[in-house]
């Protein structure tokens, strides 16, 4: 075909090969764009990666060679050695508001010099006298007496150490040999003493000592061998060792007793934390367990109560729980939601310590800290509230409900800002950087932490148990390791009993010696009533 003397194919020819080009101009466009996104993409994953690295880096050089004390002080905000000033924060930070008014309190020095000893002290009076030839005078007369100067010194004197050696003298009648009262032996003597460990040397105030020693003081058991060796006493670490698994037995009872009293309250706080034992059943002695910890009871029997699980599995904790009914506060840990999941008469309470100690993390690493200042000073006015609120209760005797009511409505005022906060922060920050993880950490827990304003008896934190938890903590650093999971049940022991004893101002010491001096009397006693072992609790054992 002819148009205007071109052939209309060399056109069709010509727009199919033009349409084809623009085609491929459109893919080759796509696709580079398509690549270059991708290209952005991965930058962005990579500088985010590097940030999440990079702060991973510097919290531990920062925990490793900085005070671990959360707090934020103005000589804490020097930048780390190797920090790049270079770097930004991804993300807008907002920064505390610059003309906010600070009340300053005034100062009080404390008076300098040595603090006097305590007047609880046994004091023993020495005396020293000029001579008696200088208390007269020249003229003749007789020096009077006007005053005195005094000064105190600390006297140590070892422990007293000595055997006691019991008599108990035979009786016999040389007449008739007995024969004459067949009711009774012929030999007469007093009966042995009971004791909580029979035919040992182990008196009750050897045990206290050892048991103190070790889970209080934090001495192993071969370091106590070695001070005994030195003052010619024979005392192996397995004798140590075995007297603690005997004791640990014959007061089962009395764990029972401990063990439902801390179920009892309206509330337990529960932590974990890592245990080293030898010879578990299916497991390399390598393998880290765990000694778990629960602290509750009614007001006035506080029961701090440790168990060792060779895991961290949930059904470790819900089998403990069975029988509780009340709030359960711990930290973000999932396997606690996981053990209280079918309980419905629990109700998880979570903690503000930890979502604070998130912030702090970030405050001391970013270099732009006051978007994670912002955020503990939410924190910082709750628990501001908690202190003023729980001292007016004491000083003005104000009932629990005066107390739940202004605690709610002054705690609410803050929530109320701080939520939206949060929210805002997750959309700007990448949840992978700490203070990211901060954010998202406190609003998965947000319905857990503001539930400590529906119960009295409940503290915006976990530390009481973490701190119960801490002397298993430095113990551990000494002695390393149980040597068997029998010897980790009894340690648990130990420590339940010390540590409760120390919840309720007893001196450990004491407590565990008037205990092995009682219990006796309880476990030879067969008609013995439940009531008997309810007299050596702790708030029992020295009321009349």
């Amino acid at each position: 075909m002819q148009v205007d003397g071109l052939d209309t194919t060399v056109i069709n020819y010509i727009d199919e090969i033009k349409a084809n080009f623009e085609q491929q101009i459109k893919e080759i466009q796509a696709n580079y764009e398509h690549q270059i996104n991708k290209l952005k993409s991965d930058i962005l994953d990579y500088q985010n990666k590097y940030l999440e690295i990079k702060e991973q880096y510097d919290l531990l050089v920062y925990k490793r060679f900085a005070r671990s004390a959360e707090q934020l002080l103005a000589d804490e905000q020097q930048r780390l050695l190797f920090t790049e000033e270079t770097e930004q924060e991804l993300g807008p930070a907002e920064s505390i508001n610059a003309e906010a008014v600070t009340e300053v309190k005034s100062f009080t020095r404390k008076k300098g010099g040595r603090k006097p000893l305590s007047p609880n002290l046994e004091r023993k009076e020495k005396v020293i006298d000029i001579p008696e030839s200088e208390k007269t005078c020249a003229c003749g007369a007789i020096l009077t007496r006007i005053g005195e100067e005094t000064g105190e010194k600390l006297i140590i004197i070892p422990p007293q150490i000595y055997v006691e050696k019991t008599i108990r003298p035979k009786y016999a009648c040389r007449a008739c040999e007995g024969t004459e009262d067949e009711d009774k032996p012929s030999v007469r003597i007093a009966p042995v003493e009971p004791s909580i460990i029979p035919k040992s040397i182990a008196s009750p105030s050897l045990l206290s000592t050892i048991i103190t020693q070790k889970f209080e003081i934090h001495l192993p058991y071969y370091r106590q061998e070695k001070q005994f060796e030195q003052i010619g006493a024979d005392i192996s670490r397995q004798d140590m060792s075995n007297w603690q698994q005997q004791v640990y037995k014959k007061l089962s009872p009395l764990f029972a007793l401990l063990k439902g009293t801390v179920k009892s309250g309206s509330v337990m706080q529960m932590d974990e934390t890592t245990v080293q034992v030898i010879g578990e059943e299916g497991r390399d002695d390598v393998q880290k367990s765990r000694m778990w910890l629960a602290r509750g009871g009614p007001p006035g029997k506080t029961v701090t109560w440790y168990e060792y699980h060779p895991t961290r599995a949930a059904y470790h904790a819900k089998a403990f729980l069975e029988g509780f009914s009340g709030y359960l506060q711990t930290d973000g840990y999932n396997g606690y939601d996981a053990a209280v999941k079918d309980m419905p008469g629990i109700i998880p309470v979570g903690c503000f310590a930890h979502a604070r100690r998130k912030f702090f993390e970030a405050a001391k690493i970013n270099k732009k800290p006051q978007s994670a200042e912002e955020g503990i000073e939410y924190i910082r006015k709750l628990y501001e509230i908690e202190d003023e609120l729980r001292k007016e209760k004491t000083d003005q005797k104000k009932t629990d409900e005066q107390f739940l009511i202004e605690r709610k409505a002054k705690a609410s005022v803050i929530l109320a800002e701080f939520r939206p906060w949060l929210e805002k922060r997750k959309h700007e920050l990448p949840p992978s950087t700490l203070l990211g993880e901060a954010v998202g950490y406190t609003l998965r827990q947000w319905d857990k932490l503001v539930t400590y304003l529906e119960s009295p008896y409940l503290t915006p934190d976990n530390n009481a148990c973490e701190n119960a938890i801490r002397p298993f903590v430095v113990g551990r650093k000494n002695w390393l390791f149980c040597q068997s999971p029998e010897g980790a049940d009894s340690s648990c022991g130990m420590y339940t009993l010390i540590e409760t004893a120390k919840q309720h101002g007893l001196v450990p010491f004491k407590y565990l010696m008037a205990l092995f001096e009682k219990v006796p009397h309880v476990i030879y006693d067969d008609a013995s009533a439940p009531g008997d072992w309810e007299k050596l609790l702790p708030w029992n054992i020295f009321t009349p």
